[in-house]
C-alpha cells in the first residue's frame, strides 16, 4: 500500500511505502522485486525519499533488502563523522550524544565523490525523539538571503586535520580505513585535493569543492556543501569557545573558508544551520523500518532521543 500525506501538495514529505500486512524481508523483497531497479529509481527521483514503514525488516535479513535498495554498496571512505562499521559496508549512524541535534547535511558533499543514495535502518527505536530529519536541498537553497548564496558561488575550501591515533576528532587510519599511508595517497591523488603529511605523524587535507550542485536526472540545482558543520560557528558559541582555547584555528579537526580562503561570516553559517532544520521534515522510527533518500535532493539529520537508538547507514553510487 502506497500512502501520501494530504500536505504533500504544499509542503514536501516523503512518499510511505507500507506493509499490506504480510510483512517482514520477504513481502519487502517481493514488493521490491515487482518494482525493478529501473522504477525504484524513477520514483526515487521523484519522490527524493521513500520510508519502507511495517515491514518489520530483521537484521539477519537487512543484507537482502539492502542489495535491492543499494545495487553497489559503497565504503565509509573519506568520512569525516565518528561510525561504527557493522557489516557488509553497514555503518552506525553519526555516534554523536544523543542529547544533541545534528544539523542537516548531503553525506560528504565536501568530497570529490559522493553517494547517491543513502538507506537507514531502524535495528532499535528511541525511547522518545530520534526521528530522522530530511529536508529538500532546492527548497533549503531557495531559503537562503541572496547574499548568502551570492557570496558562497565560487565555492568553500574544506580543510581537515586527521591525527595518528591520538587527538581530537578521527584519526587518517579510520578515515580512510587503512593503515598505510601509500593508499592514502593512491585514494586523494585524484581528487583535486591537496595534502600535507605532518610532523606529528597526522595528514592535513585541503580541498575546494562547489557550494552547489544539480542533480543528474532532474537537473535541479540543490544545495550541497557542508560549511556549516565545518565551521566553528555551527558548534554554538560554548563549544566554539571551548576549542578555541584548545587549539588555533588551522588545527582544528575540520575547519572551512570561502574558496579563497577568506573566512565564512558566523551570521552566515548560523543562518545556513537554522534553515535548513527549519524546513526539514521528521522521519519517526519503529524497528524494522527503512528510509531511502537521494542524496543529492534531500539532507538529513538526527533529533535529540532518550533511551536507546540504534540506527545503520549505507550508501551507493
Amino acid at each position: 500500500m502506497t500512502t501520501r500525506d494530504t500536505t504533500r501538495e504544499s509542503i514536501w514529505t516523503p512518499l510511505d511505502l507500507e506493509s499490506e500486512g504480510v510483512g517482514g524481508a520477504d513481502e519487502l523483497l517481493a514488493r521490491l522485486g515487482e518494482m525493478g531497479p529501473d522504477e525504484l529509481a524513477r520514483l526515487l527521483a521523484q519522490e527524493k525519499g521513500l520510508v519502507f514503514r511495517g515491514f518489520g525488516v530483521t537484521p539477519d535479513r537487512l543484507d537482502e533488502v539492502l542489495d535491492l535498495l543499494l545495487p553497489n554498496r559503497l565504503a565509509y571512505v573519506h568520512g569525516n563523522s565518528p561510525r561504527t562499521k557493522v557489516g557488509s559496508n553497514v555503518y552506525t549512524s553519526t555516534e554523536y550524544p544523543q542529547e544533541f541535534t545534528i544539523s542537516m547535511h548531503n553525506e560528504m558533499s565536501y568530497a570529490h565523490a559522493w553517494p547517491a543514495r543513502l538507506a537507514f535502518y531502524c535495528q532499535i527505536q528511541p525511547g522518545s525523539g530520534g526521528a530522522t530529519p530530511v529536508v529538500d536541498a532546492e527548497l533549503w537553497l531557495g531559503s537562503l538571503d541572496d547574499e548568502v548564496r551570492a557570496a558562497f558561488a565560487g565555492g568553500v575550501r574544506y580543510v581537515q586535520n586527521l591525527h595518528d591515533g591520538y587527538g581530537l576528532g578521527k584519526s587518517w587510519q579510520d578515515t580512510f580505513e587503512t593503515t598505510s599511508r601509500e593508499e592514502v595517497e593512491a585514494f586523494l591523488d585524484p581528487t583535486g585535493a591537496e595534502w600535507q603529511w605532518k610532523a606529528d605523524g597526522g595528514i592535513r587535507v585541503t580541498s575546494v569543492r562547489p557550494a552547489t550542485t544539480r542533480h543528474p536526472v532532474t537537473g535541479t540545482e540543490t544545495w550541497f556543501n557542508q560549511a556549516d558543520q565545518w565551521h566553528p560557528a555551527g558548534l554554538g558559541d560554548d563549544t566554539a569557545a571551548a576549542l578555541a582555547q584548545i587549539l588555533p584555528e588551522d588545527d582544528l579537526p575540520q575547519n572551512v573558508t570561502f574558496a579563497d580562503g577568506s573566512p565564512i561570516p558566523a551570521e552566515y553559517v548560523v543562518q545556513i544551520r537554522d534553515r535548513g532544520l527549519e524546513h526539514a521534515v521528521d522521519v519517526d522510527w519503529r524497528a524494522g523500518d527503512l528510509l531511502l533518500i537521494d542524496n543529492i535532493l534531500l539532507a538529513h539529520g538526527r533529533r535529540p532521543f532518550t533511551g536507546d537508538r540504534r540506527v545503520l547507514v549505507a550508501m551507493s553510487d
